[in-house]
């Protein structure tokens, strides 16, 4: 495949990228909490369309950002007592023990929202020399009805949205749809502004920061879907106001993540942490979950969807292990039907259907004698460079040779009829998750991944 085909938020339609070189922005987290399991999808559909890009030979450069000053932080630092930036770098230290443990590749850049305050406030002031901001006594505020064209991602309309909002007296903006671009405060943290000491709006924090690292028109810009509005629908209208260009080429937005069919909230006590998913699934079951639906779609968090993904995960160990032992050479081949499924719009859907029927298939002629070195070579290619891409990653024992070995033992005692010394052996390697498959032309062992769910 020659280019890749994303779904474009704001026209509706598929826009193809043929790009060699791909500059992706997605809006990270705000480091007040650990992460749920609807920012881990987000960031592992990234993950993987990063990954098909590079293995397309694309060169990407990959830009996410962490708001790590927001009143949400503020507040929290206060309920506990600790320094607000304090705080905000403890979740940030967090994020990346979680998503390392996910074996989600690293950003090129995590530009934080306090290392970019003199950038925040230089567009600011060329807002309002534009004449698309104004000066208050509360801080500085975005001027919607000057942008002509906001509501163009989000097909929202000024007028209604003013329905039925009032102003809060703590704000004296001109408009109830205006937003701060600086708010004015003396309370800790605070920067001194032309405008008086205060801190940056969140939308403000993201075209700073875009702009910065790159440049005034970027291939991808992406998130969850209820970054639409206000947050991105803000984001277009501050940066192309400055610009007079399109912000992104594409918009991309992954679908929610719900608990029986609700949206997660803490009032609702059913936030479930990347974290503690993790801890009792392992990442790669949660990495399939995740990449089970379209990403376009919501996916209802379900302890059958778990099990579902972590017997495939299971099924792929088996499958990886039979061809690795069995193949006469060990390179990655393309595999047609799974590069059509993440070509058109990354479905990942469709394209663990095709890593389901390459598990079957292993299996079956396996069981039946009929898997040759060939074959096996052919099969393992494409299985590899799937692994590679969903971004997998198969446990490895420390003592391959001593198992392969206890495998040749126990074959030997099983041919002379000692099946209870053949039996110890298999027992004493289960208990350090090996499994022994016996296939008509042998045995196969596999390490499988260690997690709580078993």
């Amino acid at each position: 495949m020659d280019s890749i085909e994303i779904h474009d938020t704001m026209s509706g339609t598929p826009i193809k990228l043929h790009n060699k070189n791909i500059k992706i922005y997605l809006c990270g987290v705000t480091t007040y909490d650990d992460t749920h399991i609807g920012h881990a999808r987000t960031i592992i559909v990234f993950d993987v369309l990063r990954r098909y890009l590079e293995d397309m030979g694309r060169h990407t450069t990959m830009v996410q950002n962490f708001t790590d000053i927001d009143d949400k932080i503020i507040q929290r630092a206060e309920a506990e007592g600790v320094d607000a930036l304090e705080l905000s770098f403890s979740y940030i230290e967090r994020y990346h023990q979680d998503f390392d443990r996910l074996n989600v590749k690293r950003a090129d850049m995590y530009p934080q929202a306090t290392t970019h305050i003199q950038d925040i406030i230089d567009i600011i002031s060329k807002l309002i020399e534009l004449k698309h901001a104004y000066v208050a006594k509360s801080g500085v505020y975005y001027m919607v009805e000057s942008f002509s064209e906001y509501g163009i991602l989000s097909k929202k309309n000024i007028k209604e949205l003013r329905s039925g909002t009032r102003i809060d007296p703590k704000e004296d903006k001109h408009d109830t749809v205006d937003f701060a671009l600086w708010k004015r405060t003396d309370s800790k943290p605070h920067w001194e502004s032309p405008w008086g000491a205060g801190r940056p709006g969140w939308h403000i924090e993201c075209s700073a920061m875009s702009l910065k690292h790159l440049g005034e028109t970027f291939d991808i810009h992406g998130g969850g879907r209820d970054l639409i509005f206000p947050h991105h629908e803000n984001e277009i209208a501050q940066t192309e106001a400055c610009t007079k260009l399109p912000l992104a080429r594409v918009w991309m937005h992954v679908g929610m993540v719900t608990i029986s069919g609700q949206k997660m909230s803490k009032s609702l006590g059913n936030i479930k942490t990347t974290r503690n998913i993790l801890d009792e699934w392992g990442p790669n079951t949660l990495r399939l979950f995740c990449l089970s639906g379209h990403y376009q779609k919501p996916i209802d968090y379900t302890e059958e969807l778990l099990v579902e993904s972590l017997d495939l995960w299971r099924r792929t160990e088996s499958c990886y292990y039979t061809l690795e032992q069995t193949a006469s050479r060990h390179d990655k081949v393309v595999c047609d039907e799974f590069d059509q499924a993440l070509s058109s719009n990354l479905n990942t859907h469709k394209a663990i259907i095709v890593l389901g029927n390459i598990t079957k298939e292993v299996g079956e002629m396996a069981s039946k004698g009929r898997l040759n070195p060939d074959t096996a070579s052919v099969l393992y290619g494409k299985l590899a460079r799937i692994i590679e891409i969903f971004g997998l990653k198969i446990s490895r024992p420390l003592d391959a040779r001593q198992i392969q070995n206890y495998t040749v033992q126990r074959d030997s005692l099983r041919q002379n009829g000692e099946y209870k010394q053949a039996d110890i052996i298999r027992n004493e390697l289960n208990a350090k998750n090996i499994e022994l498959l016996d296939y008509k032309n042998g045995t196969v062992w596999v390490c499988h991944e260690h997690i709580q769910k078993r």
